[in-house]
């Protein structure tokens, strides 16, 4: 069953259209020079058609990982672009109508379904920071304003007479490119080119800030021993672990290879080592919501709560239960006077090792026998499973 969700889940929603989007830029390219002609269309098709085809595929592909980026963080805008680009694809890869389109035509339409079928797993509104705004603002405004200058001012340089020759000029101007085959041929143009070099270079700096900012943050995140939100949000049906103690060790040694987890703590020297195991952490308060939403509290499948305090531990538990009322809350209680108390925090077991293991050495002290046969046979059965 878990296998067959990993076909049609969240994972299998983003891991086919990467592959599209990289085969449609392959195919694209290929198709721009000469190819082969194939398929049912390649009677129809013109061989200019085939070759804008593949242009345009090209850039449809790098589009469509734009798309993808915005799966990784749930995003809705990010589904939408992605269920838009799949149809277009294929119809690219019919027009281009050669034997090296035909994967994409495949799985292009064989990504549809998949898509649609997750649609409710990416529900995520696009969250911008004022500073990304601003970039956009700016990057967008330069080049408004380089491209109704230029249109205007266009008998006052050579080679531009369209909107698309003007578009032209302010992008490789700005982008400091300057092929040089667009000069400013008086005094008014040659002014309003500095301009443009001027509010151009400084957006798209701008630009180039906002998109390393993420890039350094997560290098500073994997220094801190902490997990990206990209990489956190492809989990699904995992394990939240609450918290890191002297019980929290076991736990994390059979839960490793079983079932997806992650382990949410304050302590950043542990998140550190943690993350060194190739555990999933994420460095932060795991009473607070915030960090539990960052980990997936709403598709987790249970919550443990294992330390050596319970008071942070039934405050964690009260926490998940209000997000997640449907996920399995399990408890280590370290005092015995503390089990009810994590039962009403939310807990539906609670398991105290203190009291189970002085039960059992009581036990033997009294006379009776086979109490380490008890605990082996514990043993045995939790390796059975």
């Amino acid at each position: 069953m878990d296998r067959r969700r990993d076909w049609v889940g969240a994972r299998a929603a983003i891991l086919l259209p990467t592959v599209v989007a990289i085969l449609s830029f392959a195919t694209g390219v290929v198709n721009i020079s000469e190819a082969p002609v194939f398929g049912p269309l390649a009677a129809y098709v013109p061989r200019s058609a085939q070759r804008a085809a593949g242009f345009t595929g090209a850039l449809t592909g790098f589009t469509l990982l734009v798309g993808v980026f915005g799966l990784r963080r749930r995003l809705r805008l990010g589904w939408y672009v992605t269920a838009i680009l799949l149809p277009v694809s294929a119809a690219q890869g019919l027009v281009q109508s050669s034997a090296v389109s035909v994967p994409l035509v495949v799985l292009s339409l064989v990504s549809i379904p998949t898509m649609l079928f997750n649609r409710q797993r990416f529900d995520r509104a696009i969250d911008l920071s004022t500073a990304q705004l601003a970039a956009g603002a700016a990057l967008i405004g330069a080049q408004v304003y380089g491209t109704a200058g230029t249109f205007a001012l266009r008998e006052e340089f050579n080679n531009v007479s369209t909107l698309t020759d003007a578009f032209y000029y302010t992008l490789v101007t700005a982008s400091t490119v300057g092929y040089g085959d667009v000069t400013p041929n008086t005094e008014q143009a040659t002014l309003f080119a500095m301009s443009v070099v001027v509010l151009g270079t400084a957006s798209f700096a701008i630009a180039l800030g906002t998109l390393l900012g993420p890039a350094i943050e997560k290098r500073l995140s994997e220094a801190l021993g902490n997990m990206t939100d990209a990489q956190l949000e492809l989990f699904q049906d995992h394990v939240l672990v609450l918290g890191y103690g002297d019980l929290t060790e076991p736990i994390l040694e059979e839960l490793t290879g079983a079932v997806e987890f992650v382990v949410i703590t304050p302590d950043t020297d542990t998140a550190s080592r943690l993350q060194q195991r190739d555990i999933a952490v994420l460095t932060a308060d795991p009473s607070d919501e915030e960090p539990l939403q960052r980990a997936g509290i709403e598709d987790a499948s249970a919550v443990v709560a294992a330390t050596n305090d319970d008071a942070q531990d039934a405050l964690s538990l009260l926490t998940a239960n209000n997000m997640n009322p449907s996920a399995t809350l399990v408890a280590a209680a370290t005092d015995r006077e503390n089990i009810e108390k994590l039962r009403r925090a939310g807990a539906d077991t609670v398991i105290s090792p203190a009291v189970i293991g002085g039960h059992l050495i009581v036990q033997s002290a009294l006379g009776r026998e086979g109490m380490e046969s008890v605990a082996d046979t514990i043993l045995e059965v939790d390796d059975e499973r």
